[in-house]
């Protein structure tokens, strides 16, 4: 797999434009998809004890194989969706309990696909972003933002 590229999608929402506008950009590349829709995965608590059920380590592990990560996300109140933020906030299991899968996301690199309602990007959306893959030793590559006001319909 190391080719092919990871998105991680934080959609609120199936069959988001989000979701379209990700595709139509990487249509020119090989890439597989995990929608944090479809899976459980539940809020950071700081004992790492987590439901029967939830699916955090299980979504890391299918990440491992790929050199590429692209976190797609829509702008929610200026920031990632909610959806992302659970994601993102669970990483830090990665650096207390999990240390072993989180050393395996070394070296990969990171970017991101932002889709919102403004025209440029908000200011320090990309704070979390970069600094989380500086911590996890992710080579950040950059946020292409799609304006969706200024932008054709991308579900066609």
């Amino acid at each position: 797999m190391e080719n092919r590229s990871l998105v991680i999608l934080g959609s609120n929402r199936k069959n988001s434009l989000t979701e379209a506008i990700t595709r139509k950009a990487l249509q020119q590349t090989e890439f597989d998809m995990i929608d944090l829709l479809d899976h459980k995965i539940a809020h950071y608590n700081y004992d790492g004890h987590y439901p029967a059920g939830d699916e955090f380590e299980a979504i890391i592990s299918k990440t491992l194989p790929y050199n590429n990560i692209i976190f797609a996300t829509p702008v929610y109140w200026y920031s990632m969706s909610g959806v992302m933020k659970v994601f993102f906030d669970r990483l830090t299991d990665l650096i207390t309990i999990k240390k072993d899968l989180g050393r395996g996301l070394r070296g990969k690199s990171a970017s991101m696909i932002a889709v919102g309602a403004d025209t440029t990007i908000p200011d320090g959306f990309e704070v979390p972003f970069k600094h989380t893959a500086a911590y996890l030793g992710l080579q950040y590559k950059g946020c292409t933002y799609y304006p969706t006001k200024t932008q054709p319909n991308y579900n066609k």
